[in-house]
């Protein structure tokens, strides 16, 4: 193992090198052009053997990149943002195909307005195509998550594509200290690609992407409701070999100084890092404050989350994308349901959407709504709609709670 200084966008190259995949295929986009960039130099330099394939949008990238894995070989992408929009038909192909590809995502906002910067509306508007998502809070997380999904994505229990996301400039640009697998453990740790199906077995030929109609069409959607419970029970056996060579333990949620928080705030991404920062500060001023990130995405980790929340007196949920026409943003809207119908249904639960356009979120941002939350659990008034953080025209957002009034 070696540490080396890298950014999110580098450390996923790196982690593509090592993994050596036989075909990638893919299209330019801000703020993830680095990342193949990098790439490239490896193919160039001789450091893999893969087909870099170079085409002209992102619907193509994924396209070749579907056509390659059901060839028969390992076959990776990365995108962004109007990429991803690009892929849409594909995405959904991908994962009923049941092909094991895995995607970088560099989460950056949708158009229009244009913008280049982070939010999670591109890989959360993609939340119920199939595709597996693993949201990484730093660099090491993201080349970590690259190798990791590998297995997870082969696993003959599990065969969904899976997308690796990381936050866009907030990570993708930033160099951080990475410690780094040796190439021979990361080519032991991923094996060997043998697919159970492949367009170029002549000796036993397959249909891929048939036209299915009543008959069958229903059975193989539930297929693939089926893999996605694999994967739920599966991802845990790879990451379990995943921390017996690189010492690095991961689990689908994430918490920190949960044990006796009376207030647990709920992220994704690279926000989780600060929030764990919040907390260190508030509690040595006597607040029992605990913070919870989901890394495991899709599928949602409903058990763990409910485990973790079992202690909670109020829950606040950060969500860096909008649901338009739904009451409360993504994040919330599966906090939530996961306590539907249990003796937690009238825990206190708080939307809080933030960071849209890549626009900061501040450590006094997150203890003021630490300081909002404490409130509500001592008030018992919680709002009825999501907060708008940071943004022009709400009107010291704190003040919407009845009888609330915070000082900046």
């Amino acid at each position: 193992m070696k540490v080396m200084a890298l950014t999110g966008n580098e450390a996923v190259a790196e982690a593509m090198r090592q993994i050596n995949p036989d075909v990638v295929a893919a299209y330019p986009i801000t703020p993830q052009t680095e990342l193949m960039h990098k790439f490239a130099e490896f193919v160039a330099d001789g450091l893999v053997d893969t087909e870099l394939v170079l085409v002209e949008s992102e619907h193509s990238a994924l396209s070749a990149t579907v056509g390659a894995s059901a060839a028969g070989v390992r076959a990776m992408t990365a995108t962004s943002s109007q990429g991803l929009a690009l892929m849409w038909e594909i995405l959904y192909i991908a994962a009923g195909l049941r092909l094991p590809i895995v995607m970088a995502v560099v989460n950056r906002a949708l158009s229009a307005p244009i913008n280049i910067h982070c939010d999670h509306s591109d890989t959360m508007g993609a939340r119920d195509s199939g595709w597996i998502q693993i949201f990484s809070e730093n660099a090491q997380e993201a080349y970590d998550n690259t190798i990791i999904a590998i297995r997870v994505a082969e696993h003959p229990e599990i065969l969904l594509p899976v997308m690796v996301t990381m936050d866009g400039f907030i990570i993708s640009h930033t160099m951080e200290r990475v410690e780094v697998l040796d190439d021979e453990v990361v080519k032991n740790f991923i094996g060997e690609y043998n697919p159970r199906y492949k367009l170029l077995d002549v000796e036993n030929p397959v249909t891929f992407g048939p036209l299915d109609l009543q008959d069958y069409y229903f059975e193989h959607k539930r297929a693939q409701a089926e893999a996605m419970e694999s994967a739920y029970r599966f991802i845990k056996e790879i990451e379990d070999e995943f921390y017996k060579i690189s010492g690095r333990r991961y689990q689908y949620v994430e918490p920190y100084e949960i044990d006796d928080a009376d207030v647990v705030l709920i992220s994704l991404g690279s926000t989780a890092g600060t929030i764990k920062d919040v907390v260190d500060n508030l509690r040595l001023k006597g607040m029992k404050v605990g913070a919870l990130k989901i890394r495991l995405y899709r599928p949602f980790p409903r058990d763990e989350v409910f485990e973790f929340l079992s202690g909670a007196s109020v829950v606040g949920v950060m969500d860096r994308a909008i649901a338009f026409g739904a009451p409360y943003g993504p994040v919330c809207l599966d906090v939530k349901s996961v306590l539907q119908g249990t003796k937690y249904s009238d825990l206190p639960v708080v939307n809080y959407i933030y960071g849209l356009g890549g626009r900061d979120i501040s450590p006094s941002d997150i203890e003021k709504i630490f300081f909002e939350l404490d409130k509500v659990r001592i008030s018992g008034e919680v709002p009825k709609l999501p907060r708008f953080i940071g943004v022009r025209g709400e009107e010291d957002y704190f003040e919407r709670v009845k009888g609330l009034k915070v000082k900046n």
